[in-house]
């Protein structure tokens, strides 16, 4: 298949890798800063953990240390990252960032700032996106490599603790369109996600409601492992009802 292959890597880069990959020209820079924040407002590098090294980065985005440099010490000045020099420096996510699970975000029961219609819309595109990705990657041919890492981000968000449970669940979704071997489509899932876990941050974490979409995500991945696209669909057409539902619910 033409994915790409999951990375098990120490200090966050097997998660970190999921956005981690290589930017298509242009401007870098500005790309560069994009993924590095999509890393770190997802949560697949937590508060307080160090982000891959200067060289790891610019192997996997396939820019120059440079703009490496430039894009991590931008984000240190906004308040993103703690760059730490000396024996056991590097670049780290900034310890005072809110977890993304939202368990003390402020945003927390207030209202987004996103109308009735901007939700349905980022709602109906997600589904698009997210069902088609189902999909094809249940059209695919799966190393026993690839198989095993879906099947284990399964299990990490089956057991995930609530502070720990949406950054395990975004890396299930987005492992999907990893899957599908698409850089674009990573991408896409990546930024309607973010946009989604906003929204969820404005809502209860409900224990069912996590109950309810481990179920969903096992028969997710086992329709994608038994290559039987059409159940695949239909399981996360399904699951992704479930949320829209709590969100028009809750937000309107």
């Amino acid at each position: 298949m033409s994915g790409i292959e999951p990375t098990n890597g120490c200090d966050g880069l097997g998660l970190a890798s999921l956005l981690l990959t290589p930017i298509p020209g242009g401007n870098t820079y500005e790309q560069t800063v994009e993924r590095l924040l999509q890393t770190v407002r997802m949560g697949l590098v937590k508060p307080g953990e160090r982000l891959p090294s200067e060289r790891e980065l610019a192997v996997l985005l396939e820019v120059s240390r440079d703009t490496i440099r430039d894009a991590t010490a931008s984000l240190a000045d906004a308040g993103f990252l703690d760059i730490r020099r000396g024996r056991y420096g590097g670049t780290f996510v900034s310890a005072t960032l809110t977890d993304v699970s939202g368990q003390d975000s402020p945003r927390r029961g207030q209202p987004s700032a996103m109308g009735p219609e901007d939700i349905k819309d980022l709602l109906v595109f997600r589904e698009v996106l997210e069902v088609g990705a189902a999909r094809t990657a249940a059209t695919l041919e799966l190393s026993s490599d690839i198989r095993d890492a879906f099947w284990r981000a399964h299990v990490d968000s089956a057991n995930a603790s609530p502070e720990n449970f949406r950054r395990l669940d975004s890396r299930f979704h987005l492992l999907i369109a990893q899957i599908t071997g698409s850089r674009r489509l990573i991408g896409e899932v990546a930024s309607t996600r973010m946009r989604v876990n906003e929204l969820l941050d404005a809502i209860p974490l409900l224990s069912p409601n996590i109950e309810h979409s481990t179920v969903q995500h096992e028969e997710i991945v086992s329709a994608i492992l038994r290559g039987q696209p059409e159940l695949a669909e239909m399981a996360m057409r399904d699951h992704l009802e479930g949320t829209a539902a709590l969100l028009r619910g809750f937000l309107g």
